[in-house]
């Protein structure tokens, strides 16, 4: 994808002069309004040391990026290859059908670096396997940063709750392909996955954590999506640190 993209739509060459028709040139009476055929550059991502991001990333046109459980396994030692080499911390993921989730953090600037290489190699192993040509994601991968540990929590549940919400399964745990059982213990924990961060939250050992860290995703099945903090999920850690210990 070009760094610059024009505004408008319509794919037909314009004439000459800027590429501005006459019409657009006319209709724009204030100072500073950008004009058909005028460049936008996008606008730069943050990324900054130890930064904290919810990831997204749709397949194009909404098409599906994984086929199979070995397309799905395949991601995952990808994104866990990377992460390891990065030092990322992921804290939380799922992977659906058209999209995936992370919640990463990354102890250098290298955001961009990251994801892009996750994308590329995921979809040039897709477009391998499949004989297929062209992209197989959706543009540039969307980021959220994560503007406090209560914010962290809510986004790790909503992450896990994308199946349910979407009709999936009616259980986080009967979806395979999210951090949420090998954050309980349930399923062995891939390389991609750090889940101390979270955990520290609940308890101060593993047992404890797991079970209130459930009981806390389970709460929020019956509530609307949220990615930000909410009221609630405020007043609920109120006064909780975070709790370090090794599992």
């Amino acid at each position: 994808m070009s760094a610059r993209a024009t505004l408008g739509s319509d794919p037909a060459p314009v004439a000459k002069g800027g590429g501005k028709c006459d019409e657009c040139v006319v209709r724009a009476p204030l100072a500073g309004v950008r004009n058909y055929g005028e460049a936008m550059p996008r606008p730069h991502r943050l990324q900054i040391p130890g930064g904290l991001y919810h990831l997204t990333s749709r397949g194009n046109r909404r098409q599906r990026i994984f086929l199979d459980d070995h397309d799905r396994h395949r991601f995952l030692d990808i994104a866990g290859s990377v992460a390891r080499r990065r030092g990322w911390l992921c804290s939380s993921y799922c992977l659906m059908p058209n999209h995936y989730h992370l919640l990463v953090e990354t102890p250098e600037a290298d955001l961009s670096a990251g994801m892009q290489e996750i994308n590329s190699r995921h979809a040039m192993w897709f477009n391998w396997r499949y004989e297929l040509d062209g992209h197989l994601f959706q543009g540039r991968f969307k980021s959220v940063m994560v503007e406090s540990e209560t914010h962290l929590l809510e986004l790790a549940r909503y992450v896990v709750l994308n199946p349910v919400r979407a009709g999936l399964c009616e259980n986080p745990a009967r979806w395979i392909w999210s951090s949420y059982r090998p954050t309980l213990g349930v399923d062995s924990k891939p390389d991609l996955l750090t889940p101390n961060r979270i955990l520290g939250h609940f308890g101060a050992s593993p047992e404890t954590a797991r079970l209130r860290f459930a009981t806390f995703v389970q709460d929020g099945k019956g509530t609307p999506p949220r990615q930000g903090p909410s009221a609630s999920s405020r007043r609920d850690m109120a006064g909780v640190r975070p709790q370090l210990w090794i599992g």
